[in-house]
């Protein structure tokens, strides 16, 4: 079975979409449909239902998809295998990063590794850390330097790098700067702008809630720390993110009984050998 159509299938079958498949691939939406009516040729059985302008996957088509997921990545496991055989430390490395990571964690690191091995090309995609993990997961990517997950997949393999403390902040004017003493039934009294639900951050801060029985009052929510960060510097409610992002704009809140770290490290699949370059990557983030 040709590799390249079940690269197609797999994409087609991930997205949802003939469209989105075409553009990941950088190949026309006809050249895609050849493909995966190549495959359903083959196999004798249709893939896909075409219903209106959507697809869904037939039963033959769920039994295949990770079948083919794991045909690939055996093939790109043994591809690298052979490939470190040479002990050389080029090629592509492929990995995932989180925004905040990228900003407050990673330079010295990648100036460090580009330093000393001139012959890799970097090719970071910035995303939230929990769809970095399915990337990893799926084998679209070698590794990812994100938020650990709190119960990760049986497939991943995490490796904690850094800690970082999460402390509760508001801007200068807050009304609750202004107490002396903070519970965590008055940060529940007030507005809160907290990262998206579903992201690994937003888990842990919801857990020290639910403990306690309280209900967050929360008005805005975002993916991106930063912004966060901006929002409660002009006011707007109060939140809880990395001490290592204080700035003048803030202030941090002593909460009596709230201590919340989150853990910060290396995702890669438990399965899959790594290539050199990623290797040395993991040698240089445990060695900084």
């Amino acid at each position: 079975m040709d590799i390249a159509n079940l690269q197609a299938f797999i994409e087609v079958a991930t997205s949802g979409s003939f469209s989105e498949a075409s553009a990941s691939l950088f190949l026309t939406q006809p050249a895609i449909s050849k493909r995966i009516a190549s495959i359903e040729q083959e196999l004798d059985t249709p893939l896909f239902d075409r219903i209106g302008r959507g697809i869904q996957l037939t039963e033959a088509g769920q039994a295949l998809l990770p079948r083919a997921r794991k045909i690939l990545l055996e093939i790109e496991d043994s591809r690298r295998a052979i490939q470190n055989l040479s002990k050389q430390v080029g090629g592509t490395l492929r990995f995932a990063t989180s925004h905040h990571i990228g900003l407050h964690r990673l330079p010295p690191v990648l100036r460090q590794y580009t330093k000393t091995y001139p012959d890799v090309d970097l090719d970071i995609q910035f995303m939230d850390s929990e769809e970095a993990c399915r990337a990893v997961e799926q084998g679209k990517l070698e590794m990812a330097i994100v938020t650990l997950p709190l119960a990760p997949a049986e497939s991943l393999d995490l490796q904690q790098i850094w800690t970082d403390k999460l402390s509760v902040i508001v801007g200068k004017t807050h009304p609750l700067g202004k107490k002396k003493r903070i519970s965590l039934l008055d940060l529940a009294e007030h507005k809160a702008i907290l990262p998206a639900r579903g992201t690994f951050t937003r888990e842990i801060i919801e857990r020290a809630f639910l403990e306690k029985d309280l209900l967050l009052n929360i008005s805005l929510a975002s993916n991106y720390l930063e912004t966060i960060k901006m929002l409660v510097g002009v006011g707007l409610g109060w939140s809880i993110l990395p001490e290592i992002m204080k700035g003048v704009d803030i202030k941090i809140l002593n909460v009596p009984g709230l201590n919340l770290i989150r853990k910060l490290g290396i995702v890669t699949h438990a399965r899959r050998s790594l290539s050199n370059a990623a290797s040395e990557m993991k040698t240089c983030l445990t060695n900084q």
